[in-house]
């Protein structure tokens, strides 16, 4: 893919600085993956969407990161990061096609 959507770079910070922390039982570099990840995801929706709704999907990123803990206490480490995915690649794909409309 020539040119990832920031809907699959955040999807990816999530998963794989999940995956990256649990299978190299290092969490430094599973939060290195995320970060990244989420920074590229930040910069591309302020490209992408605009300031404010950039501001609130980076905002759901870190939210969703911090929400994926306490909800694998109830549903498991896997599903858990695999649903606050869900969420945000959905709120980033609605903001993205709604300003490609838009353009």
């Amino acid at each position: 893919m020539e040119n990832p959507t920031t809907t699959l770079i955040a999807a990816a910070g999530l998963v794989g600085g999940y995956g990256t922390a649990r299978w190299t039982g290092n969490r430094r570099l599973g939060g290195a993956v995320l970060a990244a990840a989420g920074a590229g995801a930040a910069y591309r929706w302020r490209r992408t969407v605009g300031a404010g709704p950039a501001v609130a999907l980076t905002g759901l990123y870190l939210g969703a990161f911090g929400g994926s803990h306490p909800l694998a206490k109830r549903i498991g480490a896997w599903p858990a990061v695999l649903a606050v995915t869900g969420v945000v690649a959905v709120a980033s794909a609605v903001a993205e096609r709604g300003a490609a409309r838009e353009s």
